[in-house]
């Protein structure tokens, strides 16, 4: 059996844990606003939306340096995603990849030796599935539209967060300068991705990857984002993320922030660095995500759509409201 037959194999056997998976009865929440997983390098645990149609993009900047091999790397790059929510709140399919395009020199003779490289460092086309949701149906999760001190109050079960699982294909070409000597073709790429709201505006996301599954080179990540929202408009995120394989290692470092223009266009930048020289990496990239909302919310047992649900109970609490004393709560 060849090593392509292997990996088809692994990618059926992956296929068929997530089916099974998708069986399982869970939840998830269509977001008022775009839910992109830019600035970082993260996945979120939650999907876009039935019939939310989502494109994300970044061009980028990059500098390595290898200081004992002494090469350095200069040039532009795209990442970009199309995610879609398909027949369920809690299934998303997405294609996401990078191109890069630079000029690798040789430093080690008298006269540099420059090489211009373009490819895609990566290639992928995954679904998603929300498994696990403990914000669906929290009444105690609810903003208390009497009091900004209980809001932001710490919760014990905020640290049960929501899980989502990924699959996905790998697409690597030929002769690839961005991949080891022997990745190519398709291979499976799995995840696991956990995501915790915290009071306050804090989120925090941890991706688990295991990629290109099936090659001699395949590798362990792990990415662990913090964000935090000064308000509903502007976030900033801090990022760590670590590669592990026989290929290439790194520890990664990324700042920034995202600031949103309307509930369906976002902007945001980021810096990435790492702490060693073989090599050392820094690059700055501008990115927006942007989402077509086709979104219709599902009729509940009353004949009201979610949305419209929820605006008839903030009538009756708005009703209920006039008839307190608001000078009741000291925490305000």
């Amino acid at each position: 059996m060849n090593s392509n037959q292997t990996m088809m194999n692994s990618f059926k056997n992956a296929l068929t844990i997530l089916l099974i998976t998708l069986s399982f009865n869970s939840f998830a929440q269509y977001t008022e606003v775009i839910n992109s997983n830019r600035p970082g390098a993260s996945r979120s645990a939650f999907s876009v939306g039935t019939n939310v149609l989502q494109f994300e993009l970044g061009p980028y900047y990059i500098s390595e340096e290898h200081t004992p091999l002494k090469y350095d790397v200069s040039g532009f790059g795209i990442d970009f995603s199309a995610r879609y929510g398909l027949l369920f709140e809690e299934l998303e399919i997405n294609i996401e990849g990078t191109y890069q395009n630079d000029t690798k020199t040789d430093n080690r003779s008298a006269i540099p030796i420059e090489n211009d490289r373009a490819n895609f460092k990566n290639m992928t086309i995954g679904a998603k599935y929300l498994v696990y949701d403990p914000y669906k149906n929290a009444e105690e999760d609810k903003p208390n539209l009497y009091s900004w001190k209980a809001n932001r109050k710490f919760k014990w079960k905020s640290l049960i967060p929501a899980v989502a699982v990924y699959l996905g294909a790998n697409f690597d070409a030929d002769n690839n300068p961005y991949t080891a000597p022997d990745v190519e073709g398709f291979s499976p790429k799995v995840m696991i991705s956990t995501q915790n709201n915290f009071a306050g505006g804090w989120v925090f996301v941890m991706n688990l990857i295991k990629d290109r599954i099936g090659s001699d080179y395949s590798d362990f990540q792990y990415i662990l984002t913090l964000t935090h929202s000064f308000n509903p408009k502007f976030v900033i995120f801090g990022e760590a993320h670590g590669i592990s394989s026989d290929f290439y290692a790194d520890n990664l470092f990324r700042f920034g922030a995202g600031y949103l223009l309307s509930k369906d266009f976002q902007l945001d930048t980021a810096l990435t660095f790492n702490t060693k020289d073989t090599p050392s990496v820094f690059s700055v990239n501008f990115g927006a995500s942007y989402r077509f909302d086709m979104h219709k919310d599902k009729k509940i047992d009353n004949g009201n759509s979610a949305k419209e649900e929820g605006e008839r109970q903030a009538r009756g609490k708005k009703k209920k409201k006039k008839e307190v004393d608001f000078n009741d709560d000291s925490g305000l």
